[in-house]
């Protein structure tokens, strides 16, 4: 171990402290040992770091800091070396602020265009975010501190987040969940990896020896820190066979008598413990080593021209019908939607960052050289029906030989710890874009969403621009790129489905009760809707630009493809070229193309350039369930050269010689994953993919509610008492949603509806501990007096012992989103 000697002069007491944290956001110290606390805060795309009370559901505002695009928005940039740049912005505002661990990127994947937390995420496809992310992990690690890869892994629904099972067969989970993660490590160097709310095939995945040992530790040679996410540890003991070394937030001691009392009791050897110490040793002093010499302060200007460059490299032009993009100068342009006067430029949760500056719209168009003849509302951003608002849009659209429409999602629509009801916009904004076709059809929409939306509307629309998240820069990134000042470049990262029923999770997202299931298999995103022969509104990979580009002169080699690119328009543009691979075998099922490299070129007018993309491990390879390691299938391989996934331009085979593997599918069992329209797969083949019987997906209304159990189970408590309460939270979420207090309401989902009993002593800093927990589950389950003195007993006991002090923090008495 590199701090044997350290480790040989602690107590078995200090060596537990350290598995836990020391308050809300920091780790415990050691003064007489020379081991300094180290702050963690949330930054995936802007440091969060409160200055007053510390809570994670976004509520208390955190220090000023550059909010850059989300991950969503990013994504479509398909610019790696883009992503490393802002990183390398990222850490240094990190530094500043004297943070250790900058708690992100987020590589989950895209599984359901619904799940409440896809603006934080780079794509539907993993290689795309694997590499994305290990280019902002490598920048963000440039300046000595960590970045910390998250939520490890299947971390795809918010909906009971802390308590859902995850059941994906094992080829689904290497090829599509854990890849991401694999590059991001691998390639990125992450120090640090946040393991996942939630349970996978069965158990926790902080817990999951499978998981936490087997792949990360010994197959990815990973020697870093595990950190739980927040309230996010089940049982610490278990845990820490695992490998996770910290467990966060404080629960003031608890858990560390926990692990004493394990290996005084042989459970669990000290070597473990000690191992876990190590890890944690190294992060501690790896990552204070920058703050030796006082930080300079970053310059404000200079990163928000940053978070510009980034937002105006990833927005995406979907549509340009008459080429009504770039706005031609002269043009009268009507300015109208809520979203111009104030932007959607961030998600919800506790990703939300405190800009240096806001863009504002409407005040940017005065030196855009736009001929803005004014500004309408046109709708209310929450959704409320107002026909004035529309009468008066209406009207100015009328005299504009252009509209600008700002629409898009709302803050409460797109919010971490829930997910979305449905995949549309709201129903005023659609009404409002038929009302202004019917007087002016020179319609030009701005959307501006975290996710996948439907768009029933596109037809009435001559241009669209897809903003996504484009953080505090984004109004004028949007302006620079519709007036012509920027080529757009972005392409989409995810595909737009016509309609929600088209999606391959449709039939099993989420999971309501126990579990998820995975039944679409390695069919998510564009590999079920290329495979599936099913039609989408925008492939993956698509963008347009102001100019065009040409591609030629394939060449395919044992090693990679070189191919030409021809800028053959007017202007000067960045194109991002994607190649894909399928296999000619129908030995195992694959999806049709999937992607396996990509490059971005900028040219200008009538140039071109050679590029080449290589091969790497992970361009030929499949998982085999047999042999229970990647291998390559004997076969002819298409190799695909395309502007999207829908649009190929080049195309040649190679043969690829394999490894000799064992199929390990019974092809008629299996009729869906074959064909790839696996949306619809039956529990009988399911069973067949996984080897197994999936377990039951309901609760058990017969059995008491234990710490697992969520206050929504309360429903059917054998308390009446406990009964009461649930109807009080359902009364009390309805009546907020309907008096407009919808970011409250969504709180009230958030940190109590599905938080489990466990939660409340894992995320209340001592408030509560584990004894009382028990307590409150006998007057749960019906037992009221008995847990009532039970209750106040122990919670005597727990003031007793820390001597009157109590509560080591108690800045926060729940959680509803988290890191």
């Amino acid at each position: 171990m590199k701090y044997n000697d350290i480790i040989q002069n602690m107590t078995l007491e200090e060596k537990a402290s350290l598995m836990s944290g020391k308050d809300f956001w920091q780790t415990v110290d050691i003064e007489r040992l020379g081991i300094n606390s180290i702050f963690l805060a949330d930054g995936p795309h802007g440091i969060r770091k409160q200055a007053e009370a510390a809570d994670h559901l976004g509520l208390n505002p955190s220090i000023e800091a550059t909010c850059f695009p989300t991950a969503a928005t990013v994504a479509n940039s398909w610019n790696e070396e883009l992503g490393q740049k802002m990183g390398e912005y990222l850490g240094k505002e990190a530094v500043v602020q004297k943070v250790n661990v900058l708690l992100g990127p987020g590589v989950n994947m895209k599984r359901s265009p619904l799940a409440g937390r896809n603006f934080e995420y780079f794509s539907e496809d993993p290689y795309l975010a694997g590499k994305l992310a290990a280019g902002m992990i490598r920048g963000i690690q440039s300046h000595g501190i960590s970045a910390c890869v998250k939520h490890f892994a299947v971390n795809n629904q918010e909906e009971r987040r802390m308590s859902i099972d995850t059941i994906v067969d094992e080829r689904t989970l290497r090829e599509i969940y854990l890849t991401a993660f694999e590059i991001a490590i691998k390639e990125g160097k992450s120090k640090t990896v946040m393991s996942a709310y939630n349970m996978l095939n069965g158990a926790y995945t902080n817990e999951n020896l499978h998981l936490m040992r087997d792949i990360l530790r010994d197959e990815w040679n990973f020697d870093g820190v595990v950190v739980t996410d927040w309230g996010g540890s089940n049982d610490r003991v278990a845990g820490l066979l695992a490998g996770n070394e910290l467990e966060m937030p404080t629960t003031a001691g608890e858990t560390n008598k926990e692990i004493v009392e394990s290996i005084r009791n042989g459970k669990l050897k000290e070597g473990v413990l000690d191992e876990c110490v190590d890890r944690l040793l190294d992060l501690i002093f790896s990552t204070e080593e920058v703050f030796r010499e006082p930080a300079k302060e970053f310059d404000v200007e200079e990163h928000h021209q940053m978070a510009q460059v980034v937002a105006e490299e990833s927005i995406v032009l979907l549509k340009n019908e008459e080429n009504i993009l770039p706005l031609k100068k002269g043009k009268k342009v009507a300015v109208i939607g809520d979203f111009a006067k104030e932007a959607r430029y961030q998600g919800a949760g506790s990703s939300i960052v405190n800009p240096t500056v806001l863009v504002n719209t409407l005040e940017s168009l005065e030196g855009s050289g736009s001929n803005c003849i004014g500004f309408e509302q046109g709708f209310d951003r929450y959704g409320k029906k107002n026909n004035k608002l529309v009468d008066r849009a209406c009207a100015l659209a009328k005299k504009a030989d252009i509209v600008l429409l700002y629409i898009g999602l709302d803050e409460v629509t797109e919010a971490e710890g829930l997910d979305r009801k449905n995949m549309t916009i709201p129903e005023n904004q659609i009404e409002l874009v038929n009302a202004l076709h019917e007087v002016n059809p020179n319609i030009v929409a701005v959307l501006s969403c975290g996710a996948a939306v439907e768009l029933p509307f596109v037809n009435k629309l001559k241009g669209l621009l897809h903003a996504y998240l484009s953080g505090q820069a984004g109004a004028l990134a949007i302006l620079r790129i519709l007036t012509g000042d920027v080529n757009p470049s972005g392409k989409l990262a995810e595909t737009y489905p016509i309609q929600y029923e088209d999606t391959p999770a449709y039939h099993q997202f989420p999971g309501k009760e126990i579990s998820v299931e995975y039944r679409e298999g390695p069919f998510i995103g564009y590999r079920y809707y290329d495979t599936a022969k099913v039609d989408v509104l925008y492939p993956f990979g698509f963008g347009l630009s102001y100019t065009t580009f040409r591609y030629s002169e394939l060449c395919v080699s044992k090693d990679g493809v070189t191919f030409t690119i021809t800028n053959t328009g007017e202007v000067a543009g960045s194109e991002a070229a994607q190649l894909y691979v399928g296999c000619a075998s129908e030995a195992i099922f694959r999806p049709k193309k999937e992607l396996k490299g990509f490059t971005k070129v900028y040219l200008h007018p009538g140039d071109s350039a050679t590029v080449t993309i290589p091969f790497d491990d992970k361009t030929f390879r499949y998982f085999n369930v047999v042999t229970n390691k990647w291998e390559i299938e004997e076969a002819e391989y298409i190799i695909m050269i395309g502007a999207s996934s829908a649009d190929i331009r080049l195309e040649e085979s190679i043969f690829v010689e394999g490894t000799g593997a064992p199929n390990p599918y019974d092809k008629e069992k299996l009729p869906a994953y074959y064909s790839g329209k696996a949306n619809d797969v039956s529990v009988e083949e399911f069973e067949a993919l996984l080897g197994y019987k999936v377990p039951v997906a309901t609760w058990d209304r017969t059995k008491p509610l234990g710490y697992n159990d969520t206050i929504a189970q309360c429903q059917y408590a054998r308390g009446s008492f406990a009964r009461i309460a649930y109807w009080m939270v359902e009364f009390s979420h309805w009546f907020l949603w309907k008096i407009g207090k919808k970011s409250t309401a969504n709180l009230i989902m958030m940190s109590v509806y599905h938080m489990p009993f466990r939660g409340m002593a894992r995320m209340t800093g001592g408030l509560m501990n584990m004894p009382m927990l028990d307590g409150v589950l006998m007057i749960v389950n019906g037992q009221f007096f008995k847990g009532l003195r039970h209750v106040l007993r122990e919670r005597k006991k727990m003031v007793k012992s820390t001597n009157g002090k109590g509560i080591i923090n108690t800045t926060t008495s729940g959680k509803g989103e988290v890191s």
